[in-house]
């Protein structure tokens, strides 16, 4: 572990590998799950605000979800969390291409420039996991069995975690702690 300011940082995020390989996995971690996707109280009234922008992305199933449970749900750890279509593990907010693939409805809406909202920054970070530690927040890698295609991938690229999730570190910490984390990557000689 390491600290950044009041960050503490797993240093697996910076010397394991990852790198979506969607080709592969077709974007099975939006429908398998104990439960929705990490939500803070922010983003649940982003997504009321933003819902009809989005909305025609989501499948018939996940329309039904949102409207009958709403935007964000409660899980049974009493985590704010995205709604999932019922009788299934699925995310409320995914649909899937032409080819098959599961991607995020919220997401399509943004790269159509339909929502200032790209998507939830735990969805975003993901396989990096915040929790909170007393005034710290703890950033620790999630090795999740079925990403084991990005772990592969991320290898045979030489992409660490933290440089393949780049855009959403700064998205959440800002621009000077992701160098923070690359000053780090430099001095621990994991290059």
């Amino acid at each position: 572990m390491l600290q950044i300011d009041d960050k503490i940082v797993s240093v697996d995020l910076l010397r394991k590998y990852f790198c979506c390989d969607l080709g592969v996995c077709a974007g099975v971690c939006c429908v398998h799950g104990d439960s929705g996707a990490p939500l803070d109280a922010e983003e649940e009234k982003i997504l009321q605000r933003e819902l009809k922008n989005f909305l025609p992305y989501l499948t018939e199933k996940g329309r039904s979800a949102v409207a009958e449970q709403g935007v964000a749900v409660v899980d049974s750890d009493g985590d704010l969390v995205t709604p999932l279509v019922p009788n299934s593990e699925e995310c409320a907010y995914s649909y899937f291409n032409k080819e098959g693939v599961c991607l995020c409805a919220i997401e399509q809406a943004f790269f159509e420039g339909k929502t200032e909202f790209r998507k939830p920054i735990s969805c975003h970070l993901y396989p990096i996991r915040i929790k909170k530690l007393g005034d710290n927040l703890a950033l620790n890698y999630d090795c999740w069995s079925i990403c084991q295609c990005a772990r592969d991938k991320g290898k045979d690229e030489g992409v660490p975690v933290f440089r393949f999730l780049k855009e959403a570190i700064t998205r959440r910490f800002g621009k000077g702690f992701y160098a923070q984390l690359e000053e780090a990557y430099t001095l621990l000689n994991l290059t």
